[in-house]
C-alpha cells in the first residue's frame, strides 16, 4: 500500500510540474511575408528591382538589335567578301546569336541575384525585430504562420512587430457600394 501511494504521489507531482511548465509557454504566430510586404524598405527594393529588370531587359534588346544590324549587313556585303572574311563575320553572327538567345536565362539569374541582395538585409531587419518583440512580450515560440499547418492556439503578433518598425497599419476599406456619409 504504501508502494501505491508512493507511486500516486510521484505521477501527481509529475502531472503538477508538466502543467506548469507548458503553463509558462506563450506562443505567438507571424506572416513574416505580410510583415516584409509593409516595411517601406520592401517597397524601395521592389522599385529598384523593377529598375534593374528593365535595365537587363534594355540590354537584351541592344543585343538583338546588334544582331539584327549585323546579320542584315552580312547579307548584303556576303557577295563581296572573301570566304575568309565571310567566315568570321558567320562567327562573330554565331556568337552574337548564342548571346541573344542565352540572354533571358541570364537575365533570371542576375535579377535572382539582385533580389537576394536587396532582400536579405530586410530579411534580417524583420527577423531581428520579431525577436526583440517576442521578448518584450514574452513569447517562448514564435512560429511563421505561413509554415505551420496544424499548431497549438496562440497569438498573431504582426500589429506589435509592425509598430515596433514604426509602420502605420493601412485604414480598412470602404465595402463596395457603401455609402459615404454625408458632411
Amino acid at each position: 500500500m504504501k508502494k501505491l501511494f508512493a507511486v500516486v504521489v510521484f505521477v501527481v507531482s509529475i502531472l503538477g510540474l508538466t502543467n506548469t511548465a507548458f503553463s509558462q509557454i506563450k506562443i505567438g504566430y507571424i506572416s513574416t511575408e505580410e510583415l516584409i510586404g509593409a516595411m517601406p524598405e520592401a517597397e524601395k527594393a521592389t522599385t529598384q528591382l523593377q529598375e534593374y529588370q528593365a535595365a537587363l531587359q534594355q540590354q537584351g534588346n541592344d543585343y538583338l538589335a546588334e544582331f539584327q544590324e549585323k546579320d542584315s549587313l552580312f547579307g548584303k556585303d556576303s557577295a563581296k567578301l572573301s570566304p575568309a572574311a565571310k567566315e568570321l563575320r558567320r562567327t562573330g553572327l554565331i556568337e552574337l546569336y548564342q548571346k541573344v538567345q542565352g540572354w533571358n536565362q541570364v537575365m533570371q539569374q542576375k535579377l535572382q541575384e539582385k533580389q537576394q541582395e536587396l532582400l536579405i538585409p530586410i530579411k534580417n531587419k524583420a527577423l531581428e525585430t520579431i525577436k526583440v518583440v517576442a521578448k518584450e512580450s514574452g513569447y517562448t515560440y514564435v512560429l511563421d504562420q505561413n509554415s505551420v499547418i496544424v499548431g497549438p492556439p496562440g497569438d498573431d503578433i504582426l500589429s506589435l512587430v509592425k509598430k515596433k518598425l514604426n509602420i502605420k497599419e493601412p485604414l480598412p476599406k470602404a465595402p463596395a457600394g457603401a455609402v459615404k456619409p454625408k458632411q
